[in-house]
């Protein structure tokens, strides 16, 4: 019988003699269909390689299903892409994919004597948390691995060492001041636990700063032994595509130098977002310069809503500093809205004044300066005009500081993609990547903050670069895992999530399907100084119909990160309530209270609590 799709037999004979012809005249040769997107990915592969490729598209032409059919009975390969290199079969797009990692496929090209080796295995463009990890694992595995870091300092001319953002210009600093505004709630607590103290207390910003900034340099000088430990190569150097599998590094100084791999790994994360109106980036300040300022910031304002916005708010208000937070719509877009008013809430009545619906703007066809310096210092004065998002009104205002945090963008528009063909999204800079974080460019990947959907967390970007180290080297298979991740926003009272958001959960689910059970809660540290009660606050979100699994934790109140981090493990595990109703709780405790939980949100019962 004919293969479907022919009404005549084939020339068996004729067919197999053209099938080994074109397999031993050509180099690279690849049986494929077009519509197919792993022969597309091989094709990919090849181009990137600058390695010449003959395509035999077998769905555009007659006799497409008896040339499968033969292959099938050669290779014992009945599916596509099928391919060939120097009359050797390779077989799949997998098949292939390993033969490239693994050398074996550059071998089969052929030449390999005249080639010209890589300098390294793997390059990894950027010194912050994920890429560190990548290189690290890397190297113990075997491979010869460079790494290069360099900050390109702000308009204010901060920049900082090796580690990223996490380690120089966020979470640890970012927590470190967090903690030194606790400290400040405490000691008025202290009071009513007996301790009695007649000086006047009073916060020192420059030693906060200073202790905070040694302690960085410490964690700086150790990624660096780290590294030469692990026969690392360090370069402080821009690093920048010029061809496939090339860079130019430039230093601090202008130097250049050029380096080749046979892997790259971006890791280049995210800058803070500008607002681009005049008076920005001459007077105002970022995050990236917030954690080194070396003086008080004095009256501040804090432009945006995000939890960078809202943390840094957060604990300068803590530090006894006048605080107000400009918001244009929504606080912690993203999380769940709930969570997000309480977080805004508590802030507010512990001194944080919110601005809503305002936005500094410049007015079209007038010279509208938002941010005017009205004289200079450390700090200085500064005048603020905004306009309403939802009328004509405009408000005027002095401050010491404003504080731009409306958001980040990625690193990757300036490091030469465009030239090897990378593709990113052009809305937000960020990098598309599939389930093993490999671009479209199949010698590159990316890992952390510039992954297109992607979290943007400290160690999610650990994780996947380690795996990815792992996975190019070590034989593994095991992919970074993007669900479930628990995260923690370090406002005055923290709030604590993991797994989906009330809003999101009702969009995948149906608000019908879902089970909310949740309490206002009272910790036993706060009873004695009399402190918000019925203010903490803890909620779950149930899958009714798969057992009422917990797919969605929040929890609002002291410690709320170390209280997450337990649950996250039990969500992995597949957590339903039944199960938390059988956990004995710990007392006292604040995590306790998801132990304890009995009433439901669509009951509408009272939660107050009148007791810890």
């Amino acid at each position: 019988m004919p293969p479907p799709g022919q009404t005549k037999l084939p020339d068996w004979d004729g067919l197999k003699l053209r099938v080994r012809t074109l397999i031993a005249t050509h180099r690279v040769m690849i049986f494929s269909k077009s519509y197919c997107p792993y022969c597309n990915k091989v094709k990919d592969l090849f181009r990137s390689m600058h390695v010449e490729y003959y395509a035999l598209e077998l769905d555009v032409i007659a006799d497409g299903p008896s040339i499968q059919q033969v292959l099938a009975e050669l290779t014992n390969q009945r599916t596509v892409p099928n391919v060939f290199v120097n009359g050797t079969h390779i077989g799949g797009c997998d098949s292939t994919y390993k033969a490239y990692h693994d050398g074996s496929l550059q071998k089969l090209l052929g030449d390999s004597k005249d080639a010209v080796p890589y300098d390294y295995d793997l390059i990894v463009i950027g010194g912050g948390s994920g890429g560190l990890a990548c290189s690290k694992e890397a190297a113990a595995l075997g491979k010869k691995v460079m790494v290069l870091d360099y900050v390109v300092p702000t308009p204010l001319g901060t920049s900082w060492g090796l580690g990223g953002t996490c380690v120089n210009v966020g979470c640890i600093p970012k927590k470190l001041m967090h903690q030194a505004a606790l400290l400040g709630q405490a000691l008025q607590d202290s009071r009513k636990y007996g301790w009695q103290y007649e000086e006047q207390v009073k916060h020192n910003w420059e030693i906060m700063v200073e202790a905070i900034q040694n302690y960085i340099g410490s964690l700086n000088w150790g990624y660096r032994v780290s590294l030469r430990e692990k026969s690392v190569t360090y370069l402080n150097s821009y690093g920048e595509f010029i061809e496939p599998h090339k860079i130019k590094a430039t230093n601090r100084k202008g130097q250049v130098t050029y380096h080749t791999a046979e892997t790259f790994v971006l890791a280049t994360g995210e800058r803070p977002r500008y607002l681009g109106i005049p008076g920005d980036k001459e007077f105002c300040i970022t995050s990236d310069d917030l954690f080194s300022l070396p003086y008080c910031p004095g009256k501040t304002l804090v432009v945006g809503a995000s939890y960078v916005a809202l943390e840094c708010a957060g604990f300068l208000a803590g530090l006894g500093l006048d605080v107000t937070v400009m918001v244009r719509s929504i606080l912690l877009r993203g999380f769940d809205q709930e969570m997000a008013e309480k977080v805004g809430a508590y802030m507010e009545t512990h001194g944080v004044k919110f601005i809503r619906k305002f936005v500094p703007v410049i007015l079209s066809l007038q010279i509208f300066i938002q941010v005017e310096q009205l004289e200079e210092g450390m700090p200085g004065r500064l005048k603020v005009t905004a306009k309403s998002t939802e009328g004509p009104e405009f408000i005027e205002e002095e401050y010491n500081t404003v504080l731009i945090a409306v958001g980040r963008d990625a690193c990757t528009r300036n490091i030469g993609l465009d030239t090897i063909g990378v593709k990113i999204n052009e809305k937000n800079g960020k990098v598309p990547v599939n389930d093993e974080e490999q671009t479209n460019v199949p010698y590159v990947y990316a890992v952390g903050d510039i992954l297109d959907g992607k979290l943007e967390l400290t160690p999610v970007a650990i994780q996947a670069g380690k795996l990815l180290a792992r996975r190019l080297y070590g034989g593994s298979s095991t992919k970074c895992d993007y669900i479930n991740v628990p995260t923690t926003v370090f406002t005055p009272l923290e709030y604590g999530s993991c797994g989906l958001a009330e809003e999101r959960a009702i969009e995948e689910y149906g608000k019908q399907n879902l089970e909310v059970y949740h309490s206002l809660f009272w910790p036993l540290e706060w009873t004695i100084p009399g402190r918000d009660n019925n203010t903490c606050y803890a909620k779950i979100i149930c899958s009714k119909h798969d057992n009422n699994r917990v797919i969605g934790f929040h929890v609002l109140g002291p410690n709320a990160g170390e209280v997450t981090q337990g649950f996250a493990a039990a969500i992995k595990c597949g957590l339903t309530k039944e199960l938390l109703d059988e956990t004995i709780g710990i007392h006292p405790t604040c995590a306790e209270v998801f132990t304890t939980m009995d009433i439901t949100k669509s009951s509408g019962q009272d939660i107050t609590q009148r007791g810890c």
